[in-house]
């Protein structure tokens, strides 16, 4: 943590060399780092999506746990709106800072109607008057994400996966948050629900206002989302650039193999990108190589790389890139 270190009081969100590391037992006596997120740095501005990619494993829905102290970091500044957030200041900010979980199937109470799943953060801050009000935020709620009236008295496993992230999405919306952390929202959803989620998502930050760290692996939904995508490899952030940008001039090895990747409904586009297959696995996040995490597996990696992870630079127009060698 740095004590001195200062927030730009434009941003909403701004995270400063976070770091996550959890203790791993690897012997009868001995332990060893899992680096998480090792040295993660971005800031997000009021009303604006901040898409964060990475094939799974890297980090990402750790930097978002992290980042609203659903884990404790190891190291790191998060500031919210100014203010400086660790374990006596979140209690305070816990209204304005929420999450959509990934599984709409297990994070929400069996045993709890809709009503009082959404209206549970409503009793846990005391936000309401009387019965009446509490009962008509909570159908106002329902209403604003697409849910009917009568659906309160009703219990999570009578609905579909996509209504169940709606009721999620919901009580993330009670306490009027400013900023919410949606992490891997739509992708346990079909893809025809997907697309209703995240037009949902998007209507939703025209109406309330509210700033979005998206979370997911899918390229092309983040990029429909997100004004900016971070890319994240191993714990790292390699590359960050506005969404059309990164999507249309990608500089890092990682970001533009995952590119190769994206799915095409265009058969002519399809036809013409060819696919980059990276070589090798991903190393173990216990036995990390030194330098660049990625060198083991880039095409362009040197010497250099094995030395020093290089430091995430501006190379134009705010993109962000961490390599030697682009």
């Amino acid at each position: 943590m740095d004590m001195n270190y200062k927030p730009d009081q434009e941003n909403l969100v701004e995270v400063n060399n976070l770091k996550m590391y959890f203790s791993v037992k690897t012997g009868w006596l001995s332990t060893t780092p899992l680096k998480a997120v090792d040295g993660v740095s971005f800031a997000i501005r009021p009303g604006e999506t901040l898409g964060l990619v990475g094939e799974s494993g890297c980090g990402k829905t750790t930097v978002g746990r992290a980042l609203i102290r659903l884990y404790t970091p190891t190291d790191g500044d998060v500031f919210f709106d100014g203010k400086r957030v660790d374990a006596k200041s979140i209690g305070s900010l816990r209204k304005d800072m929420q999450m959509v979980f990934q599984d709409p199937y297990s994070s929400l109470n069996p045993r709890m109607t809709v009503e009082d799943i959404i209206g549970e953060p409503l009793d846990v801050h005391k936000m309401y008057t009387s019965k009446a009000d509490r009962r008509e935020q909570i159908l106002y709620l329902m209403e604003l994400v697409g849910l009917n009236a009568e659906h309160a008295t009703r219990y999570a496993h009578e609905f579909s996966g996509g209504q169940r992230q709606r009721i999620g999405i919901a009580r993330a919306l009670a306490t009027k948050p400013r900023f919410i952390v949606c992490d891997e929202a739509v992708s346990a959803l079909d893809v025809s629900i997907q697309a209703q989620v995240i037009n949902m998502f998007e209507d939703l930050q025209q109406k309330l206002g509210v700033a979005y760290l998206f979370i997911a692996h899918d390229l092309l939904v983040v990029h429909h989302i997100s004004k900016r995508i971070a890319v994240m490899y191993l714990g790292k952030m390699v590359e960050m650039a506005d969404a059309d940008e990164l999507n249309e001039n990608p500089m890092h090895p990682y970001t533009v193999s995952l590119l190769s990747a994206v799915p095409y409904p265009d058969p002519k586009i399809a036809k013409s990108s060819k696919r980059i297959i990276l070589k090798g696995d991903v190393p173990s996040p216990l036995h990390m190589p030194s330098g660049c995490p990625f060198r083991t597996r880039c095409q362009y990696a040197t010497e250099q790389c094995a030395q020093e992870m290089p430091k995430l630079t501006d190379r134009g127009n705010g993109h962000m890139v961490a390599c030697w060698n682009k």
